[in-house]
């Protein structure tokens, strides 16, 4: 049997033991060779205007078992792996992913309601609705996301940068620095919040435009979620927690750069948009306006809206917040830096934890403050970041002294400093245990980021990638349901 491309049945009768052992046989590597050749074959029938050759290949791919093991893998090795939908079903052990991969069809499928949970918006008192499907919906997902991604990517906006492989938040401020630095560059930039995109997406445009099986994704879709034991269908939206959402609202809000660019062309309009948020430039006030006009009748026709209070339009000397930077020009010089928000969030996380620590060891304070350390600087790192990152090794430092001193009420400050800070080849003032050493800011170096080409598409331009990262893809948006030929 060609394990590849054959469809899977849920009769054939085996044992646990049986199951067990088949799944630690699966070739791994080999199906996800045979995944990315089918994904990379999608997207040239896309490329190349065929249709109806790309969704006969969806249909194989969907169909395949690699597949549908990969698709399996995807869910029981991601954050949620612990976290059960409706049915209360984790899959733990080989034999329940062995039988999960045997059992997914789209015969008689029918998604089950997601479980509803509130949890907290970052730095807000309000909360958003997080949607978990259950292990065999988020398989089923993971599937069919396997084969939209390859069309997303063909026929994606260039300026998307928002949960696409090898392309980031990064890449995203350096096309704003490269749209917006030079002299005579755009001096006006419209803010842009679509109010609550992902819970407002028309149903009705997405079954209309998106190319997959219109069934599936009905079920997907109009699945409806359980909250405090009562069931409510979903007639809009695409579910925050459901692993094809983000392609499905990236595809809805692609075509936004080509209308822009067909109607105001030499009028320095540049669209950068990271999934849900986005800013455009323009020459004038009069034409950011225009260009929130036709935004908006973009997004009503897929059942969304702009905020009100949120969008706005700014000048370039007065600087804008995106992605956790801010972007401002002083005089004719255009510098990136670390928002505020962003300062007082690592801050203030590092406060808190700090606070908690008052029966911990300084490894144990350690080895939770690095990974923190390391994440945020390694994301500013790349913008005008050394002056800020001197600065918050000081009031790290001011924390770390109070922490101390509250330990040893009765003893002198030398004694502390002796305790805790010790000399390291030519750095004085460590905070070390000689095992464990407290990383400081200033340890990462700035580096410039490079823009990723614009027209490269990941399942056609591998090699590109492959020399572009060489293996690292530390700054590219997490997509689970791609895989690349190493």
């Amino acid at each position: 049997m060609d394990v590849g491309s054959s469809t899977t049945h849920i009769c054939e009768d085996l044992t646990d033991k049986e199951l067990a052992a088949r799944w630690k046989e699966i070739p791994m590597e080999t199906a996800r060779s045979y995944v990315n050749k089918l994904q990379t074959r999608i997207a040239k029938a896309v490329k190349e205007g065929k249709h109806r050759l790309a969704r006969r290949l969806q249909y194989l791919l969907t169909h395949s078992f690699y597949a549908k093991v990969l698709a399996v893998k995807t869910v029981t090795e991601n954050k949620g792996k612990r976290t059960p939908g409706v049915d209360g079903i984790l899959w733990n052990s080989p034999q329940q992913k062995m039988k999960a991969a045997l059992s997914l069809t789209d015969k008689g499928y029918r998604a089950q309601p997601l479980n509803r949970i509130y949890i907290p918006k970052p730095n807000s008192t309000k909360k958003r609705p997080l949607s978990i499907p259950t292990f065999y919906d988020r398989a089923m997902q993971a599937l069919y996301a396997i084969a939209l991604q390859p069309w997303a990517e063909t026929t994606a906006d260039r300026t998307s940068f928002g949960f696409r492989k090898f392309r980031g938040a990064h890449d995203a401020m350096q096309y704003i620095f490269n749209c917006m630095s030079k002299p005579r560059s755009a001096e006006f930039v419209l803010e842009g919040d679509i109010r609550s995109c992902f819970d407002c997406i028309s149903h009705e445009w997405l079954l209309k435009h998106i190319p997959m099986d219109k069934r599936i994704l009905n079920q997907f879709l109009k699945s409806g979620y359980m909250f405090e034991g009562a069931h409510y269908e979903t007639l809009m939206g695409t579910p925050q927690g459901g692993l094809i959402s983000p392609i499905l609202a990236n595809m809805a809000l692609d075509g936004m750069e080509i209308l822009l660019k067909g109607r105001f062309k030499e009028r320095k309009v540049n669209l950068i948009r990271y999934a849900d948020d986005f800013v455009v430039t323009a020459e004038t006030r009069d034409i950011a306006e225009e260009v929130r006009v036709t935004i908006e009748n973009f997004l009503s026709e897929r059942g969304l809206t702009l905020s009100e209070e949120k969008t706005k339009v700014i000048h370039i000397n007065d600087g804008f917040d995106f992605l956790s930077w801010n972007f401002r020009k002083y005089g004719s010089k255009m510098l990136i830096k670390p928002s505020k928000k962003s300062i007082d969030s690592v801050t203030h996380a590092i406060s808190e934890i700090i606070k908690n620590a008052k029966g911990w060891s300084q490894e144990q304070l350690i080895n939770r403050l690095n990974p923190i350390i390391l994440g945020w600087t390694l994301y500013h790192r790349n913008v005008v970041s050394a002056a800020i990152f001197g600065k918050l090794n000081h009031i790290v430092w001011g924390m770390l002294w109070h922490w101390a001193k509250r330990r040893h009420p009765d003893k002198g400050k030398y004694w502390i400093v002796r305790k805790y800070w010790h000399s390291i080849s030519t750095s004085n003032w460590v905070f070390t245990t000689f095992t464990s050493t407290l990383r400081l800011f200033t340890h990462t170096k700035i580096k410039r980021h490079i823009l990723i080409k614009m027209e490269s598409n990941p399942f056609l331009d591998q090699e590109y990638f492959s020399k572009r990262y060489s293996g690292d893809t530390s700054k590219q948006t997490k997509i689970p349901f791609f895989y690349t030929v190493p």
